[in-house]
């Protein structure tokens, strides 16, 4: 059964699910720390996450939570740069870290005997980093490199300008996550100080951690390695609130859908290429809508797979292009739905129909139960294979406790995903396909 991943009581320590040996802990300062015990692996993936990402930046901070994550790896009061990137490569280990729209994470994967070494210096990280301005100079070359790197890259910057028209250019949830060369340029080390100092805080804290882990001994060093890095733990303190609906003029169905393809006018992003690409759709669902798993079945089906819709109509069937599928993208109250193609650009207007009339066509005429059976053994097959991953398992206990605040086992998760029905998949196409409202192009101009 579900488990409500509550904070009433600060003191919180419970076995989430006894046979896949998950447990929480509420700890000083309001830190969560949730593991999963594997002792059949002889390794461990470490995350810490930080509920804050791009969406949480005030506007004279933009770009700054992207910033930070690169600065965090610079150096801290115990170690260099040097430091920190010899630590784990001396031991065989990785480390790394994302920033997204909601969320930034900090992760380790190492042997479990090197855990203690991982939990040590990200911790170090966290709490006491040097955020020095030379540091801040030579990073952000680094980030203004990474930043034109994707813009080279039809797929990234078609993607972002998609996601930003979807949601909305000037909000906080459309705004590119690396930020703008602009911004980046603006940002003094100040505003990535208050940035620091206004979002790395205990209350924030979060720490999952799969394999072979022990979660009292985990708990212990946790909690040390935030104090050596002079972070105050007040007994009883609780965990700040997970984020709230505040768009849901962004939900499906909201002010931003209703239109015809063929009435949608292109944003040409024009490139010198061989090629245009293609991405049309609208907004979706969010991350925690009660339809995300008839959702999860409707994208294998669509556009899912070399036997999905889009692939054997757009590409086997007619050579129109080489690479076709549908996407999903999902927040804590705002999603989008997408459809992608990459052909010639006199293939262009033929493809765009193929593409609008292939979702049109699975909310009229709904789907078989040979693709229902196939979706859902995708579906299942993928998840089974990711679980055999330490690190995706820590990934999926993150997501669990920031976005969803319930704890759902593999077996309910697939059952829900068995549930689905037909009808469920039928309805939710017709919902989508009347949302079309954005395309993006690009490509050669015509």
């Amino acid at each position: 059964m579900p488990v409500d991943l509550s904070f009433d009581d600060p003191r919180s320590d419970e076995v989430l699910d006894a046979a896949a040996g998950v447990r929480r802990s509420i700890l000083p300062g309001g830190v969560r720390l949730v593991t999963q015990t594997d002792r059949s692996v002889r390794s461990a993936t470490l995350g810490m996450w930080l509920p804050v990402g791009s969406r949480d930046e005030r506007p004279e901070h933009a770009g700054s939570t992207h910033v930070l994550e690169h600065l965090l790896f610079k150096g801290t009061a115990r170690r260099s740069a040097m430091d920190i990137a010899t630590a784990f490569d001396e031991v065989g280990g990785e480390s790394n870290a994302v920033t997204a729209k909601e969320h930034t994470l900090y992760y380790g994967r190492v042997r479990s005997a090197d855990l203690p070494m991982a939990l040590d210096v990200l911790t170090d990280m966290i709490t006491a980093p040097s955020l020095e301005e030379d540091a801040l100079a030579t990073e952000r070359e680094v980030i203004l490199e990474e930043l034109a790197m994707a813009e080279d890259d039809p797929g990234d910057v078609g993607y972002e300008t998609f996601l930003a028209d979807v949601l909305g250019p000037d909000t906080p949830i459309g705004r590119p996550v690396g930020g703008t060369a602009e911004s980046v340029n603006a940002l003094g080390i100040e505003d990535v100080r208050a940035h620091f100092s206004e979002h790395y805080r205990p209350e924030n804290l979060l720490v999952t951690a799969v394999g072979d882990v022990d979660h009292e001994q985990l708990s212990e060093q946790l909690v040390a390695g935030l104090r050596r890095g002079g972070w105050v733990l007040e007994d009883g303190a609780v965990p700040t609130v997970r984020r709230r609906e505040a768009h849901p003029e962004m939900m499906l169905g909201g002010a931003a859908g209703g239109h015809e393809v063929a009435a949608i006018r292109p944003h040409l992003l024009a490139r010198p290429a061989e090629q245009t690409h293609i991405y049309l759709g609208g907004t979706g669902l969010s991350a925690v809508h009660e339809d995300r798993h008839a959702l999860s079945v409707l994208m294998s089906i669509l556009g899912g797979g070399m036997s999905s819709r889009l692939f054997q109509n757009i590409r086997e069937q007619r050579g129109l292009a080489y690479t076709v599928y549908s996407f999903s993208a999902a927040y804590r109250d705002a999603g989008l739905f997408g459809l992608y193609a990459a052909c010639r650009p006199a293939r262009t207007a033929q493809v765009v129909e193929l593409l609008g009339e292939e979702l049109a066509t699975m909310g009229e005429r709904g789907v078989d139960q040979a693709e229902m059976r196939r979706a859902r053994g995708q579906i299942t097959g993928s998840f089974a294979l990711g679980l055999e991953d330490t690190s995706s398992r820590m990934g999926r206990l993150g997501t669990v406790e920031l976005v969803h605040g319930t704890y759902t086992g593999v077996d309910e998760t697939l059952s829900r995903i068995a549930a689905v029905e037909a009808e469920d998949v039928r309805r939710l196409a017709a919902q989508l396909a009347s949302s079309f409202s954005t395309r993006v192009d690009v490509g050669p101009e015509s």
